[in-house]
């Protein structure tokens, strides 16, 4: 199900550039190798891109880096080459800066990136079907390095990415999906120009 929410929402294509940032071990991100031409898989963790480069990694098509997402962004040195990102199951332990700053490098570095795809992410409006019956501890939902990371709205989602100038549309895993009652994905779509006047986006 993950899968084929990923490439729905994202239709990656052949001649696609994907990057995925938060890419774990790379499990899910070898599913997606056969769907792009090229892929690079970014995550903190060192060992887990170990792991990645000894059993996914197909240099120089598919590579993977030990690297914050933030860091990656801001130190890539041919963002152009770039069409698509994937970020599933991760945003949500990005520091509200992190979360703000990655958004806008994108849109400002990553100039040919077209969409972005977010996943499992939790929303605020349904904490409560999460964390019955105990209620969260002050500050808990907003917190990067708690359980579930930061818990924010739709509203608040696109509010946020609408200030670094992505437009947001959100969707839902099928109704079996084990934790599709606080949760949303998001993709996001540069917001262009309206009008003659070259209204700002």
């Amino acid at each position: 199900m993950i899968v084929d929410a990923i490439r729905t929402q994202l239709a990656p294509q052949q001649d696609d550039v994907l990057l995925d940032l938060a890419c774990g071990n790379g499990a899910l991100s070898q599913r997606l190798f056969e769907t792009c031409a090229q892929f690079v898989g970014v995550d903190l963790s060192t060992y887990l891109i170990e792991v990645a480069n000894e059993h996914f990694a197909q240099p120089p098509r598919v590579t993977f880096a030990a690297c914050s997402a933030v860091d990656y962004l801001r130190e890539e040195t041919t963002p152009q080459r770039f069409t698509k990102v994937l970020c599933y199951g991760s945003f949500a332990y990005f520091s509200a800066e992190d979360a703000r700053d990655s958004l806008q490098l994108l849109q400002d570095r990553f100039v040919n990136v077209d969409t972005i795809f977010i996943g499992n992410l939790p929303d605020r409006d349904r904490a409560e079907a999460f964390y019955a019956p105990r209620v969260p501890e002050a500050g808990e939902l907003d917190d990067h390095c708690a359980q579930i990371g930061i818990w924010r709205s739709r509203a608040t989602f696109a509010a946020l990415a609408r200030a670094a100038g992505w437009e947001a549309t959100f969707s839902t895993m099928p109704s079996s999906f084990f934790s599709v009652h606080y949760r949303y994905d998001v993709t996001l779509r540069r917001i262009e120009s309206r009008g003659a006047s070259g209204a700002s986006r």
